[in-house]
């Protein structure tokens, strides 16, 4: 595994930005916990081919910048976490959603019409997009629109609604009827993880509200999701996988998801 260092932030202009480095092994030790729950040093010092010292102090840093939480003999999720912050998500498998923002983009041909859902990776699409002005935009999330401000060759349209979060979403009833008055050509929705039967879910009723009016409005329907999220359940199941014409990830799924999703006709795509 490279030291490398990447950036755990998306590479924008934002004035958020954080700015903070990782390296690819930490970004994997990260990964790791999210997926297992749990780790220990032992086995993440056989995975990586490194000495327990080297995975120590990997995961005292990791814990510095809260990614993890360090426990005697391993690490895990932070303590009482349930559901990731948005700071945290946009800090963990950044290059991941860039190349699924970018793989995304690559779908929309000139003159669609385009809704982008809200997110840490549905703002990557936005921002893979930025680069053409042969599109119309339509989104719930206000860091998306804003990704396009000062942009007079490219239509944005921003529903009215409750703002919610950090992630600037725009949720409601007002938003969900005027989104309703639309046609799009495609959309891409967000998600944070999969039931057993590869429904795709997530953790906001009131998002998810959202998430089903844009499908109903939707030619194609286009899951978006790192592979952080294959092993993952939330709380709302979004739509039945049946809804959606394909998954843009950055690593196919396997298993019973990957299994699921092809025979019911999910085009995977990956990035």
């Amino acid at each position: 595994m490279s030291d490398l260092t990447i950036p755990i932030d998306p590479p924008d202009d934002s004035p958020d930005a954080a700015g903070v480095a990782i390296t690819e092994r930490q970004q994997a030790i990260v990964d790791r916990v999210r997926h297992d729950g749990f780790v220990t040093i032992e086995a993440l010092a056989r995975d990586f081919g490194v000495s327990a010292q080297t995975i120590r102090r990997e995961i005292i840093r990791l814990n510095e910048l809260e990614l993890l939480q360090r426990f005697h003999g391993g690490a895990g999720l932070p303590v009482n976490t349930v559901r990731l912050g948005y700071a945290e998500k946009r800090q963990l498998s950044a290059t991941a959603k860039a190349r699924i923002g970018r793989r995304a983009a690559d779908l929309i041909a000139s003159g669609t019409a385009v809704f982008i859902d809200v997110g840490t990776t549905a703002e990557a699409v936005g921002r893979a997009l930025t680069e053409r002005a042969d599109v119309r935009i339509f989104t719930p999330s206000l860091r998306v629109a804003t990704l396009f401000a000062g942009r007079d060759d490219v239509e944005v349209f921003v529903p009215g609604g409750i703002l919610r979060g950090a992630d600037g979403s725009l949720i409601g009833d007002a938003t969900g009827e005027m989104l309703a008055r639309f046609r799009f050509d495609v959309a891409f929705i967000g998600l944070s993880g999969f039931d057993a039967d590869g429904t795709p879910m997530d953790f906001d009723m009131q998002k998810v509200a959202v998430k089903r009016v844009a499908i109903s409005r939707a030619r194609q329907v286009y899951g978006l999701a790192d592979s952080s999220k294959f092993g993952r359940e939330a709380i709302v199941r979004i739509a039945p996988p049946g809804s959606f014409s394909g998954l843009v990830c950055d690593r196919a799924p396997d298993g019973t998801l990957g299994d699921t999703l092809q025979r019911i006709g999910v085009e995977i795509l990956t990035a």
